[in-house]
Parts: structure tokens; C-alpha cells; sequence
């Protein structure tokens, strides 16, 4: 909720500065996908490639800010939509601090993550969908989730008893139910330098080697 009371305060040391003393692009690198379909280990993967090569990220974890940011929060529609706009914002802090910031969250809702994106400068909101099909997402089920979705223990769970919906235009579309993580991680390294957001450069990860 706004408050007329409030104003809001420019500091000296703005977005651009802070960018470019660190050689890169801010964005916010937001993943979106299924449980188990492979968002925070593709996200986290690529983070670490990108700060072994002296990019300066943050990863925010769907699972992680719940057990702090997030943690008054259950999972009913509106919950989810107040948890996505906390992420949002703090996402939105961390790009103006200069950083590539990854997030992985299931994020179900095309609005949630509109709003996301508009509340961002123009072209700093990268959406990635990580695709996996349902039954490929069952049989991972690392957490088993699913299982206990399907048995009636867990309520208004995606893609069993509550919608996702698939995004419309995302900027990078991943198959991560065909691909490996490595090859994803390329996918992404290749579309962030292509857009001029690795200023130093990057080096991809070997395949095979």
C-alpha cells in the first residue's frame, strides 16, 4: 500500500555507476517452470559460472526466501501473488545495486510475473522458461511433492490441483526435459552475451569434454 507521506529519496550513486564499476549489465534473470523441472539447478549452475568468470549475481531461491522473506506465507493464490511481489522488489534492489540477479521460482501466474517485469527498467527482466513436461517433473520429484499432491496431502500444488501458466514470449526457452543442465547453461550464457549483457565476455561451458 503507497503512502502519500512517504517520498521517495535519490542517492548520489545511481544504478549505472554501480554497473559499470562492475564490468556488466544489471538484469534479473528470472526462471519459471514446474517444481522439478529444473529452475534452481539450471540457475544455480549458471551463477556459478558467471561469478567463477568475475560477474558479481545473486540467486534468489523459491524455496530459500520462504524460510525468511516469505515465511508468513502459504500458497493460496493470493499468497503467491504477494510472494512473487516481494521478490519482485527485492529483486528490483538488487539490480539497482548493479548485480545479475537469478530467480527461480515456479511463479504459476502470467500477471505475477508482468508486474515483475514492468516494476524493472526497460530490458532488464529476462523471463526463462524452463520447460519440462508433467510426467518428467513426477518422476524427478526429488522433494516427492507430487507424490504426496496426488494423494491429497498437500493442497492447491501446480500442475495437479492448482494452474501454471505457460509463459506467452519468454526471452529464453529452455527443453530441460531434452537438454543437460550444461547445454542449458550454454543457452543462456549465448543469449545474455548477445544482448550485450557480459561486457567482459564469457567463456562456455565444455560439452562432452
Amino acid at each position: 500500500m503507497s503512502n502519500s507521506n512517504v517520498v521517495w529519496h535519490s542517492h548520489p550513486v545511481d544504478q549505472q555507476t554501480r554497473s559499470d564499476q562492475k564490468s556488466q549489465r544489471p538484469l534479473v534473470i528470472w526462471f519459471t517452470g514446474l517444481s522439478a523441472s529444473g529452475k534452481s539447478t539450471i540457475a544455480g549452475a549458471l551463477e556459478q559460472i558467471l561469478t567463477g568468470q568475475n560477474y558479481h549475481t545473486y540467486l534468489l531461491d523459491g524455496d530459500n526466501v520462504r524460510h525468511g522473506l516469505c515465511n508468513d506465507l502459504g500458497f493460496s493464490d493470493h499468497d503467491r501473488q504477494e510472494n512473487i511481489r516481494r521478490v519482485g522488489e527485492v529483486a528490483k534492489l538488487m539490480a539497482d545495486a548493479g548485480l545479475i540477479t537469478l530467480a527461480a521460482f515456479i511463479s504459476p501466474f502470467r500477471n505475477d510475473r508482468r508486474l515483475v517485469r514492468e516494476i524493472l527498467p526497460e530490458g532488464q527482466f529476462i523471463e526463462v522458461y524452463v520447460d519440462a513436461n508433467l510426467e518428467v517433473c513426477q518422476a524427478r520429484d526429488p522433494k516427492g511433492l507430487y507424490a504426496r499432491a496426488q494423494r491429497g496431502e498437500i493442497k492447491q500444488f501446480t500442475g495437479i490441483d492448482s494452474p501454471y501458466e505457460v509463459p506467452e514470449k519468454p526471452e529464453v526457452h529452455i527443453q530441460a526435459d531434452q537438454i543437460s543442465v550444461s547445454e542449458a547453461v550454454n543457452q543462456l550464457l549465448s543469449y545474455l552475451h548477445e544482448i550485450g549483457a557480459l561486457q567482459a565476455g564469457y567463456e562456455p561451458i565444455a560439452i562432452g569434454a
